[in-house]
């Protein structure tokens, strides 16, 4: 029987968008030739989590770490999934791969519903968001809260076991208000002095969202916005993350805003830099709703000529949204669609990345010969780019809806997560979704 629709495209109605769309994938090009897709692990609601929405992050030993929307032993509920949320470890040990939980997310003032990969730290550690919880009367998607930024590290118990919990601190609760409230998709960056930057995407002065701060401070973090966006000309709700520049300069999109040929906004891309009085902002392109595409959804890349790519959640020649180029020129950025994608059913994702040969690789929510999502790579032949589906997700137990970033290891087997299918049942029919792997030949 065809899996109930994900309650990812719900998402999109609470906050306007229509169900349409293209999403972004971390990746580096394995070699040519086919690759071979399996599961490494099938999510079970419990204390591994369910329904992740979050890629994964990888340390140098070639450890993956995630956090999941649902499951673990909160007292939330995840559309019929008991539980706030998990963190886990995935290890290689001894021939195979070992679901290691983490830490079980609570609600209230701990936070709730992670949908976000994490980031490590300046210090090793594991740094991220949730999109609710925390304190503040929010209400995002199933979570209430305005959503929190926390820190997870190691216990110092001994002997550790494979169910010990790490310790998680809430190192802030937005409290949607003009701070912001209710970090969505983008992970936190660092800058060089170890301060934390993010974006919200509710809240801030006109409740449009926010870029914010996180800075250490007595101990503890304060946060400061950067800049509220005002939902006209400069954009509205940046659900993607942040990217610096070699000089400090900030870089990110926003869905809504900008042009107004589209509702509420066809969405824009901006920078913003650091001055003496604070941070200004400039709007690098805004999207008109046509050919260009619509609903700037994705992060952004530099490529290393400082050229800027990413994507849109629709729109474009083929209806199903774009990957663009934006690039330097004279003073100012000159805009190029790269490829537009046919039909609607796409979805949201994160960014690209180029391998070394400049191709691009990216994933689909909805996409696919199914329907439910794939992976893509489009190879660059003078000018021309060119489309190669990798894999087909079908919603059974390979999975369904790749939501965000998958990561490589040094050998070019790709990983992933999606956020529904799998062998276990979870929440109102969408499975409780898996990690994934595509193996280089």
């Amino acid at each position: 029987m065809r899996h109930k629709e994900s309650p990812l495209r719900q998402i999109f109605t609470i906050i306007g968008l229509p169900l349409l769309g293209l999403g972004l994938l971390l990746a580096i090009s394995p070699e040519a030739g086919a690759q071979t897709f399996s599961v490494l692990h099938n999510f079970t609601g419990g204390l591994d989590g369910a329904n992740p929405w979050a890629g994964l992050t990888a340390d140098r030993a070639g450890n993956f770490y995630g956090v999941t929307a649902g499951g673990g032993t909160g007292s939330c509920s995840f559309y019929g999934t008991s539980g706030c949320g998990a963190a886990y470890k995935l290890a290689f040990k001894n021939g195979n791969w070992l679901m290691d939980p983490l830490y079980s997310f609570k609600g209230g003032s701990d936070g709730a519903f992670g949908v976000a990969a994490m980031t490590f730290g300046p210090n090793g550690s594991l740094y991220g968001t949730t999109a609710g919880g925390g304190e503040g009367s929010c209400a995002f998607y199933v979570a209430t809260g305005c959503g929190t930024v926390f820190n997870l590290t190691p216990t110092a118990t001994f002997p550790r076991t494979p169910i010990t919990p790490w310790l998680e601190t809430a190192l802030y609760r937005f409290t949607g208000g003009g701070d912001g409230g209710n970090p969505a998709l983008g992970n936190l960056i660092f800058d060089a002095a170890g301060n934390m930057y993010g974006t919200t995407n509710y809240g801030g002065a006109s409740g449009n969202g926010t870029v914010y701060k996180l800075a250490r401070s007595g101990g503890g973090w304060t946060e400061s916005v950067l800049y509220s966006f005002a939902g006209g000309s400069d954009g509205a709700f940046p659900l993607s993350g942040l990217l610096f520049d070699s000089a400090g300069n900030l870089y990110g999109t926003t869905i809504y805003g900008g042009n107004t040929g589209c509702t509420s906004g066809c969405g824009t891309i901006y920078e913003l830099t650091p001055s003496g009085s604070g941070w200004t902002e400039n709007v690098l392109y805004r999207f008109q709703g046509t050919s260009d595409g619509f609903y700037a959804d994705g992060g952004l890349i530099f490529d290393q000529a400082g050229n800027l790519y990413g994507g849109t959640y629709n729109g474009g020649s083929g209806g199903g949204g774009t990957v663009y180029e934006l690039s330097p020129s004279g003073g100012g950025w000159t805009f190029n669609v790269l490829y537009s994608f046919v039909g609607t059913k796409w979805g949201l994702a994160d960014r690209l990345i180029f391998d070394a040969a400049g191709n691009l690789y990216g994933t689909t929510q909805y996409g696919g010969a199914n329907g439910d999502g794939n992976v893509f790579k489009l190879t660059n032949s003078g000018g021309n780019w060119s489309y190669t589906d990798l894999h087909d997700f079908t919603y059974g137990t390979d999975g369904g809806v790749p939501v965000d970033t998958p990561v490589f290891d040094s050998s070019g087997n790709l990983y992933g997560t999606a956020f529904g299918g799998g062998t276990n049942a979870c929440g109102e029919g969408f499975g409780c979704g898996v990690i994934w792997k595509i193996a280089s030949p």
